[in-house]
């Protein structure tokens, strides 16, 4: 009985839709009869206004009755829409009762579809959207970012983002017109306007405001122009997070996964041996599973560096290096080219370091955890050193290095402009076709590279990593440099000094001493 009466009702609505698309379509047919070729065509009858201004009244008026026209139809269109969804909801409504009338339950996929509602209902909720949460302190607030159509207003940029800019990013361009085109589309919304308002575009957009909560979702504030001076239209938006999925359940064993640390040489005899005592303790005492690779150029200080590398054998019973010596000039990217494709072994994970890099066995896992042959490429964001004469000069003596290797505000930085550290399989890097070799002397190699995986399909992991240093060091920019490359080594070098608040404080450092001899004397003043 109950599945006969669910089959009458069915038939009803079927019915039902059909006379409304068969009274739309009488409406239309008759909307559309040729009238006479005067009427037709809009022109002014014998009788009525003649010349010019008869011609332009006439149709002025036929526009707008196709205006109307128009309007008319999207409104009938909009509303059927809302009845056959209505109509939807009803039936899946009275299948659902069906089911449990049978001892069925409600059909799974409308119940799963309810409880995801109900879920991105109860985001909503908790984002502040409707009302304002309460906040423990200024720093736990959410700041939005604003953007027009051509650029973004952004709090946090980093080294490398600019306070004002276009959206490079792909996904983040994406987001913010697909924000723009849906509140377009609700304000030309037929049902929701009225039926003689004028369309609105994008260039009606002035501004809008956005911020994302990480556990809630993203929320978008945006204004259009109004239909009268000092009148505006705001709409509102939330793209609400969906619950956490389970992707992926592996298991991943690393213990004879070895790393090939490649390091390009000319000269620096002494941030060699700092550099050995590091690879000592975190590659050879702690992880064991490594092979080091030393390219030198030239042959001044050749030597020196073939000896500690030779003590370094001797003491800790290690035979897994390999030095390679090459003439002509330096070239970071040759270096560690010709490094990589000297290896005869297996694939096995490279990576490319300078002397002047000071890094963590836990570190050493973290390389080995984000590469995949094949698949993915690891490009870890360092955390780069400013200068301890500048940061620890009011103190006595600059502490040991251990303990200047901490990630605060006053004593590094993210260094997100460099890409030089990176750790990628050898079969990787021979497919991709290795380093520019045409390219002398510092920078651009890198980033030439870089940009070979990112045009490629493998994944590129980029991230700031607890246990990867930049050493600072002067850095001497020479004359032989291009002028490009000059420029990004004075920028790199003049990043490298110190914060800056620790800049300013060495600019203004002579109206700080005369404050405090001002307040020296005032002291001794009273004394006496």
């Amino acid at each position: 009985m109950v599945r006969r009466g669910l089959l009458g009702w069915i038939s009803r609505v079927v019915v039902l839709f059909v006379l409304l698309c068969c009274a739309v379509s009488v409406l239309y047919m008759l909307a559309c009869t040729p009238k006479g070729d005067e009427e037709q065509l809009g022109l002014p009858r014998a009788n009525g206004p003649t010349g010019k201004e008869g011609y332009q009244a006439a149709l002025q008026e036929r526009e707008e009755q196709h205006r109307n026209y128009v309007s008319s139809l999207k409104r009938q269109i909009a509303q059927l829409k809302e009845e056959l969804q209505g109509r939807s909801e009803q039936l899946r409504g009275a299948q659902d009762q069906a089911s449990e009338a049978a001892g069925r339950g409600p059909a799974p996929k409308a119940q799963a579809q309810a409880d995801l509602l109900a879920f991105l209902r109860a985001q909503v909720d908790k984002a502040e959207v409707h009302a304002g949460v309460k906040l423990a302190t200024e720093y736990a607030a959410v700041p939005f970012d604003s953007f027009t159509l051509q650029k973004v207003y952004q709090l946090e940029t980093g080294l490398t983002r600019h306070p004002e800019e276009k959206p490079v990013r792909k996904d983040k361009r994406d987001e913010l017109v697909e924000a723009i085109e849906l509140a377009l589309e609700s304000l030309n919304n037929p049902s929701e306007s009225s039926p003689n308002q004028r369309p609105y575009t994008a260039s009606d957009f002035i501004e809008g405001i956005y911020r994302t909560e990480k556990d809630k979702g993203t929320l978008y504030e945006l204004t259009f122009k109004g239909d009268h001076k000092h009148e505006f239209k705001r709409l509102i938006l939330f793209r609400p997070f969906g619950p956490i999925m389970k992707v992926k359940k592996e298991k991943v064993n690393m213990a004879n996964t070895l790393i090939n640390v490649i390091v390009p040489l000319a000269k620096r005899a002494d941030k060699f041996r700092q550099f050995m005592q590091n690879f000592r303790e975190m590659c050879i005492q702690q992880d064991g599973r490594i092979h080091l690779t030393v390219v030198y150029f030239g042959k001044e200080e050749m030597n020196e560096v073939k000896g500690i590398l030779e003590n370094t054998s001797k003491a800790a019973n290690f035979r897994n290096f390999t030095f390679i010596q090459l003439n002509g000039e330096f070239s970071r990217g040759k270096g560690l080219d010709v490094g990589a494709r000297f290896w005869k072994g297996s694939n096995v994970l490279l990576f490319f370091c300078d002397v002047d890099i000071y890094f963590t066995s836990e570190f050493l896992n973290t390389c080995r955890l984000n590469t995949q042959p094949g698949k993915k490429v690891f490009y870890p964001v360092l955390f780069s050193q400013y200068n301890p004469g500048i940061i620890y000069g009011h103190h006595d003596t600059i502490p040991p290095l251990e303990q200047q290797l901490v990630i605060k505000k006053e004593t590094g930085f993210w260094r997100d402009f460099g890409f030089g550290m990176t750790c990628q399989y050898r079969s990787d890097f021979i497919n991709i076709g290795g380093f520019d070799l045409d390219i002398k002397g510092w920078g651009g190699e890198d980033v030439h590279l870089y940009r070979k995986y990112l045009h490629s399909n493998l994944i590129v992991v980029r991230t700031p990593v607890r246990g990867l240093f930049h050493l600072w060091h002067e850095k001497r920019c020479v004359d032989e440099l291009t002028p490009e490359q000059y420029k990004m080594c004075m920028q790199s070098k003049a990043m490298n000094e110190a914060s800056h608040g620790q800049l300013g404080m060495l600019v203004f450092r002579h109206e700080i001493e005369a404050h405090l001899r001002k307040q020296k004397q005032k002291t001794s003043s009273k004394k006496t």
